[in-house]
């Protein structure tokens, strides 16, 4: 995927994507990272929980479908599955929350055929920055670290 800073546009100007060709997630900015009238546009980490369900699918080809996925992503931290759900967990990054949420979002849908994934549909989607991931975990009420890292059932 590429992505454009706001204020660019894309090859060719505005509307003159080739059909099929993607366009590049943009973002507003808050106002919190300017500096000297310029904006600081760095990149964070976001802690992902996608969460998939449908019909039911045999394991086998579940837990062989999220390993390829595991390979295809390698960020992919853990995955969890039955044969008719599965919650895939992962770091991104992304210059903020709309950008990683729009990521996350298409993950599925994106590597479905490549990884052979069953045809569910997403029905949740946490994201939330580094610095709330690991006060969660210190207070003792965010989901515990990924692991073991890998694809294991529920």
């Amino acid at each position: 995927m590429r992505r454009v800073r706001p204020g660019t546009t894309s090859r060719g100007g505005a509307g003159s994507r080739a059909a099929g060709e993607e366009r590049g997630l943009t973002s507003v900015a808050t106002g919190d990272g300017v500096a000297g009238g310029e904006s600081v546009d760095l990149p964070r980490l976001w802690h992902i929980t996608l969460s998939v369900s449908g019909e039911q699918a045999p394991l086998k080809e579940v837990r062989r479908a999220l390993e390829q996925l595991a390979h295809d992503h390698p960020f992919l931290l853990t995955s969890r599955y039955a044969d008719d759900h599965a919650e895939i967990r992962y770091w991104e990054e992304a210059r903020d929350l709309h950008d990683a949420a729009a990521v996350a979002l298409r993950l599925w849908g994106e590597h479905r055929q490549s990884a052979g994934l069953p045809p569910w549909e997403i029905v949740g989607l946490e994201v939330i920055d580094r610095a709330t991931y690991h006060q969660r975990i210190a207070e003792g009420y965010g989901p515990p670290p990924a692991s073991p890292v890998g694809v294991h059932p529920f």
